[in-house]
């Protein structure tokens, strides 16, 4: 039984896993259970979503792959929003952009192995170079699609229209 557990930064993060991921993932690949956890307790900071330092994502990635040990977990976070407390951080900063998320990807995997003790691979981190957010503005219409909304791709639109990028 494959089990997925999905770190994410923020409820927009969550309810794509939950929502969109997790059919896909369980109906055409496999999995039994995937699930999205917001790291720490967002719901109960004042600043929604965003992450926190590495050191405390870290001990809750660790605590639940020790405590499912059939499990795989993985993040959905920002490049753009990571604190500078993130491993991986400072070295990407001299990496060329296309490169970016991969450093921190691979110092993040790294370190949850090394603490496990070594073996499998079973923290697959994943560091979205755009706002999670502003992806879904690249095309309105199919933003539309994707929410079986169709009489929302103008107020998409509009809203993309109101930034220059």
């Amino acid at each position: 039984m494959r089990r997925l557990l999905v770190h994410v930064e923020g409820q927009t993060e969550e309810a794509f896993v939950n929502g969109v991921l997790r059919p896909r993932l369980v109906s055409g690949f496999g999995y039994a259970i995937v699930s999205a956890r917001l790291l720490g307790n967002a719901r109960q900071r004042s600043r929604r979503g965003g992450a926190r330092s590495w050191a405390s994502v870290r001990e809750e990635i660790i605590r639940h792959l020790r405590t499912d040990r059939e499990a795989l977990a993985t993040t959905m976070v920002d490049y753009y929003g990571l604190p500078d407390t993130w491993l991986g951080r400072d070295a990407s900063m001299q990496a060329p952009f296309a490169e970016k998320a991969a450093v921190v990807e691979r110092e993040l995997r790294d370190d949850v192995t090394a603490a496990l003790g070594g073996g499998p691979d079973r923290f697959i981190p994943f560091v979205v170079m755009h706002e999670y957010e502003g992806l879904l503005f690249s095309d309105p219409r199919k933003f539309a699609e994707s929410v079986g909304r169709m009489e929302l791709t103008d107020d998409f639109q509009a809203v993309r229209n109101a930034f220059a990028t």
